[in-house]
């Protein structure tokens, strides 16, 4: 064996430059395609955090006066045939509920169920956009919901509420997954949505 192969199997050689940048290089690509996720736990953090000292009461009537605006945003969007007008509408929508809500005149829920009802009527007459019929019984299965968990006992509306939270969390799924379903709102609506969704719905059963 000569001089230069004992030299080099006892001397330490390093490898290139760019295999060691290959190592020490974190790939945060899979955060930031899930930017929604991480939007929507800040956000619910944020809103946990203001609304500490609610009663169960102050949650039941917060969450389900906003409860209806969900499916509502599926219907105006279904309806636009535009998934990139997503977040403006749900822009709009808020405001929207934050304003009734400031007026304090009518019920925000009854508001937004009612505009609903009207996109869902406009569309079937001027020619209904596809899965008219799946939006149209979201509007009917959260806004009654909505209603019934308003109407009732907070001890029992919060069940109702919180129910329909968590079943849109599923609907948002089955929009993000689904085939026939995808395309209808954007797609990182559905999974922003989605999360929020069950956290809201977790919170209010887990109320003391």
């Amino acid at each position: 064996m000569s001089y230069d192969d004992v030299r080099s199997r006892h001397y330490c050689r390093f490898p290139p430059a760019a295999t060691l940048n290959a190592m020490t290089h974190i790939n945060t690509a899979p955060l930031t395609r899930r930017w929604p996720t991480l939007a929507a736990i800040a956000i619910f953090a944020a809103q946990a955090a203001a609304s500490a000292s609610d009663t169960v009461a102050d949650s039941v009537e917060g969450f389900g006066q906003v409860l209806p605006l969900l499916p509502l945003l599926y219907v105006v969007i279904n309806q636009l045939g535009t998934p990139r007008a997503t977040w403006p509408v749900l822009g709009g929508g808020m405001v929207l509920v934050f304003g009734l809500q400031a007026l304090d005149l009518v019920s925000p829920a009854g508001v937004m169920i009612g505009i609903a009802l009207a996109v869902l009527l406009w569309g079937l007459l001027r020619g209904a956009p596809r899965v008219w019929g799946v939006q149209a019984a979201g509007v009917v299965v959260f806004g009654a919901l909505a209603v019934a968990g308003l109407a009732v006992d907070p001890e029992v509306g919060r069940w109702l509420v919180a129910a329909g939270w968590f079943c849109h969390g599923l609907w948002d799924l089955a929009h993000l997954t689904l085939e026939r379903l995808k395309g209808v709102v954007a797609p990182s609506f559905a999974e922003w949505c989605a999360v929020v969704d069950v956290l809201v719905g977790a919170e209010l059963s887990l109320l003391g």
